[in-house]
């Protein structure tokens, strides 16, 4: 690959990135969910990336989500998947029940 090509290819996908963070910056399920006792927070990014704390591991868990209407898919960076749905304003998300935190 030439070095005109490789740059163009580099910018292409920055320039794809920044679009995609710069739609979810305002995408109303981006930020922070939180269990009621707190112990369990879900930050979900405008890069589509999210990191789960569980107590006080800030980052116990991490990876890419995307969100689909009201459901969302994870697929954490260790190879597991999860999935939940949005009902109400809140976060249902393998058994547990998460809360927008602003």
């Amino acid at each position: 690959m030439t070095r005109r090509l490789a740059a163009a290819v580099a910018l292409a996908a920055f320039t794809s990135q920044a679009m995609s963070e710069d739609r979810m910056s305002n995408h109303p399920y981006v930020g922070l969910w939180v269990t009621e006792d707190g112990y369990i927070r879900h930050e979900l990014r405008p890069d589509n990336r999210y990191v789960e704390a569980r107590g006080t591991r800030e980052r116990a868990y991490e990876g890419r989500y995307e969100v689909t209407g009201n459901h969302i898919d994870y697929w954490d960076d260790t190879g597991f998947t999860a999935d939940g749905d949005f009902i109400d304003g809140v976060l249902y998300h393998a058994g547990m029940v998460l809360y927008r935190k602003k």
